[in-house]
């Protein structure tokens, strides 16, 4: 007979411990990435850039997410919080930084998802010959809608759910790629493409054969295409072993989607040849519509399904790094609160969950209402908080190991170098992304905004209403912001070194 706890209903719940494996987290974090959609969003505008170089693009675009990936292993032993950036940036160079990377991580989840649901709806009709839905944009955005609902409810109701869910679309997403690579490949080499192809060559592998400023455009769209990853770290506190095998997932989702970006690039190019896809650029998306009806003919239904699932989870697993980091944010008294609900049943924070729903949910109907084109301007203004986050980790994790960064060789490429490079690189990329958006002619709607591109002035109004709310929260509730950084402990050092767990938190002020 099980003796009840009188005070265990009053305790507040937690989050859902060894929830998930490796696997699991794995998947979880590919999905994030949206890897159909994401190559389906990007190969035509890379290639108008890069040409037949378009697969080396993709190659040097993987370096600095590696590079991060590096940061958010190392940090992910120390402390493995769900609020990863927030967390690991506050430790490392206090409150009013990490307060900021937080910030940037919750507002890129409100950007994307109503985009992403917009998508796996579109694709999802057009795979059914339900092409004259697309068109209604009455039933485009309230089917939208209640997909966001409903992998919001997926995300809510427990984590084990949410990993079912993702295994089944990441296999059908794979599946589906390889299918249009291997057909794609065949034709090109029987010689019955219906376009100018071109035989695949190793060469396509150079990043720098288009030139200097083609391979600078080409790194900012290869940020958008990798980014997400990190969901899986994001789960750190539901993965079993999740002192290692979190970090583990997000370094190997960037190996993966390399593998898979760099396959279906060959594929496309090769099959279509630069000049059409250079010609098409605009069409985005659509032109891998196109290329699936043309490679794949009656059966083009089947790469449509692709994007559309890839869309669908990627709409469901882009809610979890924001619910988590406001979570994390709430019980660190650095948001109010009742962001940091914990579902007793579910033990997933509920409330934090469903905020960032509704809001993506306003967001996306909002932006509508002026065009569609300002919410693809409002997309390529994710690049500006992606570089910035990821940017601010890499530097967090030389800084909190900075006293044992010369201590052995190991340490100072992967824990010290590695993750400053890797930060110096997006970096690089955020400025030129500035430099970009200020220019309103390299926006999608063309418009000018305040004299500035539209991208850049969500960007900045993003940035500046950050930094109100994080100053009006720092006047009601100074408490977040008597943290003080601190530097990692010998004793965790070594215990990275000789493979232990790292676990106890380490660092002194």
């Amino acid at each position: 007979m099980t003796v009840e706890d009188p005070a265990s209903e009053d305790r507040p719940a937690d989050l859902k411990h060894d929830a998930i494996g490796f696997v699991d987290a794995l998947v979880i974090g590919l999905n994030s990435t949206s890897p159909a959609y994401s190559i389906a969003a990007v190969i035509g505008p890379i290639v108008a850039l890069a040409g037949i170089y378009a697969p080396g693009v993709m190659v040097a675009s993987f370096v600095p997410m590696l590079l991060i990936a590096s940061a958010f292993y190392y940090l992910n032993k120390v402390d493995q919080d769900c609020g990863t950036t927030f967390s690991w940036v506050t430790r490392a160079m206090g409150p009013w930084a990490g307060w900021l990377g937080g910030w940037a991580i919750a507002m890129t989840g409100v950007l994307v998802v109503g985009s992403l649901a917009d998508v796996a709806v579109s694709f999802g009709l057009l795979a059914v010959g339900l092409d004259g839905w697309v068109e209604n944009t009455f039933v485009r955005q309230l089917l939208t809608v209640l997909l966001i609902l409903v992998m919001t409810a997926v995300c809510v109701i427990g984590t084990e759910l949410s990993a079912k869910v993702q295994n089944v679309l990441i296999l059908a997403q794979v599946a589906f790629l390889l299918v249009f690579v291997c057909v794609a490949l065949a034709k090109v080499y029987a010689g019955t493409s219906a376009y100018d192809s071109v035989e695949p060559a190793l060469g396509w592998l150079n990043p720098f054969g288009a030139g200097g400023a083609a391979l600078t455009g080409g790194l900012l769209l290869g940020v958008f295409i990798y980014w997400g990853w990190e969901s899986a770290v994001n789960l750190t506190e539901e993965v079993e072993d999740s002192a290692t095998a979190p970090g583990k997932a997000g370094l190997w989702s960037t190996v993966i989607l390399l593998v898979t970006y760099v396959s279906v690039g060959f594929a496309v190019v090769a099959y279509a040849g630069p000049a059409f896809l250079a010609e098409n650029a605009d069409e985005e998306e659509f032109v891998f519509a196109q290329l699936a009806g043309d490679v794949l003919g009656g059966w083009d239904w089947v790469l449509l399904l692709a994007v559309s699932t890839s869309a669908i989870a990627s709409t469901q697993t882009t809610i979890i790094p924001a619910s988590r980091t406001a979570l994390s944010m709430a019980r660190r008294r650095a948001l109010p609160a009742h962001y940091g609900h914990i579902s007793a049943r579910f033990r997933t924070p509920d409330v934090s969950t469903w905020w960032v729903a509704g809001i993506a949910i306003v967001w996306y109907l909002t932006v509508n209402q002026i065009s569609e084109n300002a919410l693809l301007d409002s997309l390529t203004a994710l690049s500006l908080l992606i570089a910035f986050y990821y940017a601010l980790t890499g530097v967090a994790c030389a800084v909190y190991y900075r006293r044992h960064l010369f201590e052995s060789l190991h340490n100072f490429l992967l824990i010290g170098l590695g993750p400053l490079v890797g930060a110096g690189l997006l970096t690089w990329l955020l400025v030129r992304s500035v430099a970009d958006m200020a220019d309103p002619e390299n926006s999608y709607s063309g418009s000018s905004w305040l004299g500035l591109g539209p991208p850049l002035v969500i960007g900045l109004g993003i940035a500046a209403a950050g930094v109100v709310i994080m100053i009006v929260w720092r006047l009601r509730a100074p408490a977040f912001w008597d943290e003080r950084p601190g530097v990692a402990d010998p004793g965790v050092v070594r215990g990275i070194r000789g493979g232990g767990d790292g676990r106890g938190h380490g660092g002194k002020g």
